[in-house]
């Protein structure tokens, strides 16, 4: 490593000339393992830093460029620091910013692999808080103060502080004018406040801790880089594993990295992570903040994965149990099932090397893993991680796609035994996913006074969402007219190529839940369970342009109402609308689906003409009893053949809940072909008058 000579430079900004060539003087290649030194961490300055070019030509320079240089915030930076190093016996000194000749990317690679050694090598790491002026460290957090940087000083928040704090065993912090603040050993308790690192790790380093890899991510997930590759650059010294540096590459220099830890770990914890927006295919995050929330995560040794493993099941309900309670014990007292817990505690540790080896190659991470298959859809698996917390493991959810598996995110709830399986786990990008646009026009229900009031599973604004194919992607967007107690909510959905739209009510409306949360959650769960069913239901191809669905509101005069275009269309527009339905709270409480096509009957009549009428579709909800009409239409000559009359006995209609106090009275119309011999001659009327008795 390239060291500063303390001493040369304190000399130089005296105006001490130096016998010696500048460069030889003021810079020197020495071993960091031999060699006493001291070392800095600060927040670079935009434009403000020297560099290495600068340092070693500075007395080269013309007067005024030279002025220009030691007038610089970074320059000034560097006289302090050395100043200091002198002060406690240091005659060597590192600084990134110009100890690095960064015009050679062989010299840069070089350094940012060797960084965490050169810091944990350092006799003292200075650690200097530009944003700081008392002189005290600050304990508490200060929003008003440090308002970009989550209330804390901007160091906390960067990413290559980290193993700046980590690494070296003595780090003393000054404030901005470099008055000394205090030590990391005096103030441990503060700084695993701040940065949610162990106080542990914060005294000893990381030799000697059992730490997941998910602990270690979370400590960087709060923090940011100017360039994106460098969240994993500083990184690496941390999880000990190295890797050439290729600027432009973007995120992918994450997935990299994992790759590398995976080379060197078994840890499973480093396919625990969560974003923030459900996405699909690897099974390698994207960036630390993906493990935010995690640090609660532990290994969990091959040895007692099969006792954690059983936990889980029991714990899950998974299997056949047939539980009895006793003394609030829940006992197990079915034979089969004692047993299978039995083999899978044997299977988990005669698999127990399978666990703690990951093969990478370009099909996928080669893992055994047990995985619980879903139970609508054979290809989608829940796979359980050797890693949790407490008593509990950690899972991810899985779809096979030819022969390697992707991540997804379900909300179904798997119920069978595990099984043991070697999955190739995708770690690139390129995934068979198909994404669809969803564009909403909700505009026109405002006019009656209905508003977005929440949104599921996570928040949705503007007019489109993108939904996935292999996250089975589903939103659900509550609507709400608070004066008239009313709600309603529609869902979009994308099930195996497949999108949908669907329409619910809230049966109750309380006063305390105005966001519409829990509402909400019950419709996104509702809508979820039965997505195949309204994938499958919804209208295919043909002579159709747009089609409808509508609810009656139950204690309102108004109708929900959603319109949508051809799902073949690239822009799938969808519109949301309420309208005015006298009489709707006295009348039947159903969902109704409406959309133009040639004539209804071609399902019934094969040998027909060309006629084209409207089709009304109705699909009741079942609230009450079915009663058959009890008549049939006065002219019964026009039901003259089999299919007809069939037709007409299977009829059948629902009576409300809410009616079934009293005796209503209502008229069906049917429309009928009317036909001679065999030749449709157009359409015949009958009029039926039908009561519901009371039930």
């Amino acid at each position: 490593m390239k060291l500063l000579n303390v001493e040369v430079v304190l000399n130089r900004e005296k105006g001490i000339q130096q016998a010696e060539s500048e460069q030889d003087r003021i810079l020197k290649e020495l071993d960091d393992g031999t060699t006493s030194y001291a070392i800095l961490s600060h927040r670079w300055g935009l434009g403000v830093e020297v560099t290495y070019e600068e340092m070693i030509g500075l007395m080269t320079l013309e007067d005024r460029k030279r002025d220009e240089v030691k007038k610089r915030y970074g320059y000034q930076k560097i006289i302090k620091c050395c100043e200091q190093a002198m002060k406690d016996g240091y005659k060597w000194m590192w600084i990134d910013t110009c100890c690095i000749d960064k015009r050679s990317s062989a010299e840069l690679s070089e350094a940012i692999n060797a960084m965490y050694r050169w810091y944990q090598n350092a006799e003292v790491c200075y650690a200097y808080l530009n944003d700081v002026d008392g002189l005290l460290f600050p304990t508490e957090s200060d929003d008003s103060k440090f308002e970009q940087s989550n209330g804390w000083p901007e160091w906390f928040m960067r990413g290559w502080t980290l193993q700046e704090l980590i690494a070296p065993e003595q780090v003393e912090f000054f404030n901005k004018d470099w008055v000394y603040i205090g030590n990391k050993q005096r103030l441990a308790p503060t700084l695993e406040d701040i940065t949610r690192i162990p106080r542990n790790v914060l005294m000893d380093g990381l030799v000697g801790k059992r730490l997941s890899v998910a602990q270690i991510m979370t400590w960087a997930a709060e923090r940011t880089t100017t360039r994106v590759e460098d969240r994993a650059y500083s990184l690496m010294g941390l999880f000990g594993v190295h890797m050439p540096m290729l600027y432009g590459e973007g995120k992918n220099a994450f997935r990299r990295l994992q790759l590398e830890i995976i080379k060197e770990t078994s840890d499973h914890s480093i396919f625990a992570w969560d974003p923030r927006m459900p996405r699909a295919g690897s099974v390698l995050a994207e960036d630390p903040s993906d493990f935010r929330g995690y640090g609660h995560i532990r290994k969990v040794e091959p040895d007692d994965f099969g006792d954690k493993l059983v936990k889980y099941i029991e714990w899950k309900k998974l299997g056949n149990p047939w539980y009895i309670h006793r003394n609030g014990k829940s006992i197990s007292t079915n034979p089969l099932h004692l047993c299978r817990l039995a083999w899978l505690r044997w299977r988990a540790r005669s698999l127990s090397q399978q666990l703690r080896t990951f093969t990478v190659s370009n099909a996928g991470i080669q893992v055994c893993l047990p995985v619980i298959p879903l139970p609508d859809s054979p290809s989608h698996f829940r796979a359980i991680l050797a890693c949790g917390y407490g008593g509990g493991l950690a899972a991810v959810d899985l779809v096979s796609s030819g022969s390697s598996f992707d991540r997804i995110r379900i909300y179904s709830t798997p119920k069978t035994y595990p099984e043991f399986k070697t999955l190739h786990l995708t770690h690139h990008q390129d995934v068979d996913e198909k994404r669809r646009k969803f564009t909403l026009d909700d505009k026109h229900a405002s006019y009656h006074g209905f508003i977005r009031s929440g949104t599921y599973p996570h928040e949705f604004r503007g007019s489109a969402v993108t939904l996935s194919s292999l996250t089975d992607g589903l939103v659900v967007i509550v609507y709400a007219n608070n004066d008239a107690r009313s709600r309603f909510a529609v869902g979009l959905g994308y099930h195996r190529g497949q999108g949908w739209v669907h329409v619910v009510y809230d049966e109750r409306f309380p006063a305390q839940e105005a966001d519409g949360t829990t509402f909400g959650s019950r419709a996104y769960d509702r809508m979820w369970e039965a997505r195949a069913k309204h994938a499958q239901s919804m209208p295919k191809r043909g002579h159709v342009h747009h089609f409808t669905k509508h609810v009656h509101l139950p204690r309102s005069i108004w109708a929900a109402r959603v319109v949508w275009g051809r799902w073949e269309m690239d822009d799938f527009k969808v519109m949301v609308d309420v309208e005015q339905c006298p009489g709707c709270c006295d009348g039947p409480c159903r969902t109704t689906m409406t959309h133009a096509r040639t004539s209804p009957f071609s399902y019934l009549f094969d040998t027909r003409p060309s006629l084209v009428t409207a089709a009304h579709i109705d699909h009741d909800i079942p609230l009450g009893t079915k009663l058959s009409i009890p008549q049939r239409p006065h002219n019964t000559s026009q039901l003259n053949t089999s299919r007809q009359r069939e037709l007409w006995a299977s009829s059948r209609y629902v009576c409300p809940s809410h009616l079934r106090s009293r005796v209503v009275g209502f008229s069906i119309t049917v429309k009928l072909p009317n036909y001679r011999g065999d030749t449709a001659q157009g359409w015949s009327s009958s009029k039926s008058s039908v009561s519901m008795i009371r039930v």
